[in-house]
């Protein structure tokens, strides 16, 4: 198993551009109005308001570049987090000791962990419960195949 999990994003580039121009001119047509009231100051608060969402979403496009990358085979489970500047493993064990462990919540699953002697990982923290769920079955599934394959 080598899965890749992203982080799903609804916002296109190109949306993004037209949201902060519809931001700033909203931001624009309130500055005139207090300008014209005598409030000279509240213009600027309205331009932080601009630059503040904008550094939220390219913070929250910098985090979508993010990958976590979960590699089962008949030595070890690996988790891998790539980014753009570097790739590190943050999980490595064998496959005979690894445990999956499911969290459910009301029938959904809300966490999936690595676990072996006490330590562990979160993964696929990214995914929708359902699709959790499902990615839960196929690693435990990988890994159960990763041991018969050693026997």
């Amino acid at each position: 198993m080598d899965a890749e999990i992203r982080p799903n994003r609804s916002l296109s580039e190109r949306g993004f551009i037209w949201l902060i121009c519809i931001v700033t001119a909203a931001n624009c047509a309130s500055a005139a109005v207090f300008i014209h009231l005598g409030a000279i100051y509240v213009p600027f608060f309205l331009g932080l308001d601009v630059l503040a969402v904008i550094a939220a979403f390219l913070a929250s496009f910098a985090a979508a570049k993010r990958v976590q990358r979960v590699q089962v085979d008949s030595r070890d489970v690996r988790v891998v987090l790539e980014t753009p500047r570097d790739s590190r493993v943050v999980w490595e064990s064998p496959t005979a000791f690894t445990r999956v462990f499911v969290e459910t919540e009301d029938e959904r699953t809300v966490g999936l962990r690595l676990a072996l002697s006490g330590k562990g990982v979160d993964v696929a923290e990214a995914l929708s419960p359902r699709e959790r769920a499902e990615f839960a079955q196929a690693l435990q599934q990988a890994i159960w195949q990763a041991r018969q394959e050693r026997s």
